[in-house]
Formats: C-alpha cells, structure tokens, sequence
C-alpha cells in the first residue's frame, strides 16, 4: 500500500506533489470562505512525507483494515490535507474548487464524508489521544497498522495532549507516532510569548517518547526520520519539525497574519508568481 521510492532522493521526487499541494491551498484561499492559509503552508512537506514516502495507505481501499491511520489533529489545516488527499488520489482536484462552499463535504475541518478522513478533527489537544487509541487497537487486534497524528505547536498548551502522552508510553505505543507542526506561531502570537513550550524536546523525553528532530520543509530529512520509526522499541515516537508559518510565500512566511486568510484575485496572482519563483519556502524568517 506504500509508495516506494525511487532511486532518486525523496526531495526529488516528492517535490512535484509538494509544489502542487502548495498551489491548491493557495487557490483555495482564494475562494469566498477564505481559508486559513499559514498553518497549511507550513504543513506541506509533513504531508508530502507522509503521503508519499512514508504511509501505508490505498486511495482504491482507504478502510483496509490493515491500512496506516493518519489524523490531522490541527483540524484547521484541513485545505492541506484536502490537497494532499487529491494529490495522493483519494479525491479529484477538481472537487477543491467548492471548498467552504454550500454542499461542499470540504469544510474548514475535516470530517469523515471525505474519502481518506478516519474522523472529525480541530478541537485541539483530542488527536493524540485518538491516535493512541488506533494504535492500541492495531496492536490488540494483531494489525500491523500504525497511528501517525500531526499537531501544532500552540495546540500543546492543550493538558489534555499531555494525558495521552503519558498514557501512550505507559502502553507501551511504539506503532504510534506524532509530529509537531514546530512553527512557533499560533493565532494569538508566537508560542514562546503566549505559553512557553520550551525546552520543549526534553518535556517529550521525560514523558516516555523518543524524540527526534528535523527541518520541516526537508522532504529527505522527513522521509527518513519518519520512514524508520519506531526509533525505540516499546516507546511512542514524536518528530519536532521545525517550519516556516506560510512557508512558500515570502509576503506572509512568518506572520502571524498569515493565520487565515481571504486572497483578493491581486494577492492570488503574487502567490502564485512566489510560488512559481519558488521563494519564501523553508527555514525560520
């Protein structure tokens, strides 16, 4: 159900789907719901790795039951993973085009009408509980199937986040791995203003995790820190990746503004131009 990689690097050949998916969240935004633009920019590379490189997943049987489960537990980066899903082949990219519409299934969070979506998500600090609750399942049931939950950063000030931690090492969760979407921003400032995270890889270790870190817009680094888990036997394993807010787009990359957004047909045409020049894309402004 994976799909293998090539000889080629997994930059090289993921990097087509990333430049796509970037397109689509930007087109999206454009239309009249707008749609929140940073946190699904910062995104892209996770969900490329994941998608492409790393998940065992089948558009043709997306409830195998020995399939991987994905949950995008910062539901308001749903237009990322719309555009990852029709990327990947679980949707028609046509069907983006009717985002935040009336009748659209492609609402601001996601829900389970769409094809690749286990369950409703955006209340923030609940998916790595149900991660861990998938990842206990697969093991008790003798299923290979592993749990991968992408959080942001702000969502970790959630206690609710910190339960599941605690609870997923005591199981002992090593089919359950997390990432933490490490762009420093969330709606109402930067993380380290509003509610210090830091340091915030050893508050993972001295909860039972094994920790690893690397640069979120990084497909090989993601590819290979993801592809190899678990990094320890018997302990749950969580990725630091450290993004760009609205990576992709200079005029917004690192804003806070850049939270959500409504692109005017002017704005619509500079992202594109960016995204065509391919500037504004990793590393920390």
């Amino acid at each position: 159900m994976s799909v293998p990689l090539t000889e080629l690097s997994a930059g090289a050949a993921f990097a087509g789907h990333a430049a796509r998916i970037r397109e689509h969240i930007v087109a999206m935004c454009s239309g009249p719901e707008g749609g929140h633009l940073g946190g699904s920019m910062s995104l892209v590379e996770i969900l490329t790795a994941l998608y492409f490189g790393v998940l065992r997943v089948d558009p043709a049987a997306p409830a195998d039951p020995d399939r991987d489960v994905f949950l995008l537990s910062k539901g308001h980066g749903a237009i990322a993973l719309y555009a990852t899903l029709a990327e990947r082949g679980f949707l028609d990219p046509a069907e983006l085009a009717g985002f935040g519409t009336w009748g659209s299934r492609l609402m601001a969070h996601p829900v389970r009408a769409v094809p690749g979506v286990e369950l409703p998500t955006g209340s923030l600090g609940h998916g790595l509980a149900l991660g861990a609750g998938f990842a206990l399942a697969a093991r008790l049931d003798g299923r290979p199937g592993r749990a991968y939950v992408v959080m942001g950063d702000g969502e970790l000030q959630e206690g609710s986040v910190w339960e599941s931690a605690m609870g997923a090492a005591a199981q002992r969760l090593d089919n359950l791995v997390a990432v933490v979407d490490r762009n420093g921003l969330q709606i109402s400032g930067r993380t380290e203003d509003v509610c210090a995270l830091e340091p915030l890889a050893q508050r993972w270790r001295t909860f039972g995790w094994s920790v690893r870190e690397a640069p979120g817009h990084d497909l090989d680094a993601l590819v290979g820190a993801l592809g190899s888990t678990p990094w320890e036997p018997g302990r749950p394993s969580l990725l630091l990746a450290d993004t760009t807010k609205g990576a992709g787009l200079p005029f917004v990359a690192g804003a806070v503004h850049s939270h959500f957004a409504t692109l005017s047909v002017r704005q619509l045409a500079r992202a594109r131009a960016a995204l065509a020049a391919g500037t504004g894309g990793g590393g920390r402004d």
